[in-house]
């Protein structure tokens, strides 16, 4: 007994679909309703056990200089690698690569803050938002983990935002499991002014990729970023939102896969 191969003619113009094809893709759309639900309810159950410790996890989190002990652990086994950075991420991987550009191979920016020398992540912001003085002064989604006569440590937008800015795009499903899973946004890493050389930063090879329905970084936002710090390519997702491993999930393994495989 072997594998068969049917092929099948076409009629009217369209494909035949058999009764054992709809009973195949019946049962696959009813495992991947599972593996949904089983997905949703441990970040509910996750998200009930987080909430002891509400903004704990944005005071933890300092400056991005305070990480490079954490950071050099997975770059330690002598192998080069590539990071993927998104939206704030950007400035995590930019990091990486000032202190290691010997260890990264590439470094890819999806729709992230991919900033100059000398600049703070949030400036990347500034221009839809307000300067970081206006918006650390009034903005309402502010977290104070250290007491409300402290410092600012974390930002949480409300639901009905985090879907408008993030997932205008995206399928209800995972944005039901992804606004459950969401965390604080720390504070510390994108006010901080990073400090990147031609030597080190500018050693490792970088690409872009845009989001072009993107509601969070808009696309005049992230061609400005391309222009003032150019990369070795860019590529563009169209009718992405600002997450595309949610709203255009294909198209984004083709071009992560495509750099990858890049010489």
């Amino acid at each position: 007994m072997g594998n068969g191969l049917i092929c099948m003619p076409k009629k009217d113009g369209g494909d035949i679909v058999g009764p054992r094809s709809r009973r195949s893709q019946r049962r696959m759309s009813a495992e991947e309703e599972l593996l949904h639900r089983q997905a949703l309810s441990m970040a509910i159950h996750q998200h009930q056990l987080s909430q002891r410790f509400d903004g704990s996890m944005s005071r933890r989190i300092g400056s991005t200089s305070s990480r490079r002990r954490t950071l050099s652990d997975p770059l330690s086994n002598g192998k080069q690698v590539i990071l993927v950075g998104h939206s704030c991420g950007g400035a995590s991987i930019s990091y990486a690569m000032e202190c290691y550009p010997r260890k990264i191979s590439r470094a890819v920016f999806v729709s992230a803050t991919m900033v100059s020398d000398g600049r703070r992540p949030f400036d990347v912001f500034a221009e839809e938002l307000a300067s970081a003085e206006i918006f650390m002064q009034e903005s309402q989604f502010l977290i104070h983990g250290n007491g409300n006569d402290k410092p600012p440590t974390g930002l949480m937008l409300d639901k009905e935002q985090i879907k408008g800015l993030y997932f205008n795009q995206s399928p209800a499903k995972d944005i039901a499991l992804a606004t459950v899973s969401m965390r604080p946004i720390p504070l510390g890493p994108i006010m901080e002014k990073l400090s990147l050389s031609e030597e080190n930063y500018g050693a490792v090879r970088r690409f872009f990729i845009q989001t072009l329905d993107d509601h969070a970084l808009s696309p005049d936002v992230q061609e400005k970023l391309v222009r003032e710090n150019s990369p070795e390519g860019v590529y563009k997702i169209k009718g992405s939102d600002h997450c595309p491993f949610f709203s255009k999930p294909q198209s984004l393994h083709k071009i992560l896969l495509e750099i990858a495989q890049l010489p």
